[in-house]
């Protein structure tokens, strides 16, 4: 249900739990943001969306930019929760980078096009909101890092870039597949975008610990 929906649902008059409309608000300022953008979004509209007046969307935010950066907070820690969860999914490497893959086009095709304040805010040029992305972008990259730098000779720093690659691939072929209309369907865009991670990412040795007992690499199938 959308915060337009909970408004006219809501009976008139009728008081909220705070944690409540703090969360009916960041639901209308997500709808605003998304389609209007950060600049053209004013408080106004939120508080519109939300069927509340400005003085109680100023209860709960002292402006727009500290209510955006709580939206930013939110989606960027489910990126990165999204991205743990899908390599705890597993301890086989090549369904790791599969289920990252598949973290990332789900994150990406939600109905709610929160990724657009993620990937493709307008306000870029805030030091607050690049500090947030960047570090939603290198905690992602740091996740994937420790499962790559365990599993083969790479020094860490090594391993971190390699990590970035693989987020960064997730996350550029996500956002083409859907700007030409998923085409593709998404489980088979998956499939494709794994594929090649996978491809690069195998030609690297195992860690000595892992290998076969002959000291020869233990089998990897395609």
């Amino acid at each position: 249900m959308t915060a337009i929906q909970e408004a006219q649902d809501r009976p008139r008059g009728a008081r909220l739990p705070r944690s409540a409309r703090r969360e009916q608000l960041l639901g209308a300022a997500q709808e605003v943001f998304v389609a209007q953008g950060y600049h053209a979004a004013a408080m106004d509209d939120i508080a519109e969306r939300a069927g509340v007046s400005k003085p109680v969307l100023y209860q709960h935010f002292p402006g727009k930019l500290e209510l955006y950066l709580a939206l930013l907070d939110k989606h960027c820690d489910a990126l990165v929760e999204a991205t743990r969860a899908a390599l705890d999914a597993t301890t086989d490497n090549k369904l790791r980078v599969a289920a990252t893959m598949q973290a990332y086009f789900d994150y990406v095709a939600s109905e709610s096009g929160s990724f657009r304040l993620v990937f493709e805010s307008d306000l870029t040029n805030e030091p607050a909101v690049r500090e947030r992305v960047e570090r939603a972008a290198d905690l992602s990259a740091t996740l994937v890092s420790k499962v790559i730098a365990e599993d083969t000779d790479l020094p860490e720093t090594e391993a971190k870039l390699l990590a970035a690659g693989v987020c960064g691939l997730a996350q550029i072929t996500a956002r083409y597949w859907l700007s030409q209309g998923r085409e593709i369907p998404r489980e088979e865009a998956v499939r494709l975008v794994a594929s090649l991670a996978w491809r690069g990412l195998k030609g690297f040795p195992m860690h000595p610990g892992d290998q076969a007992p002959d000291g020869g690499q233990p089998a990897v199938t395609d």
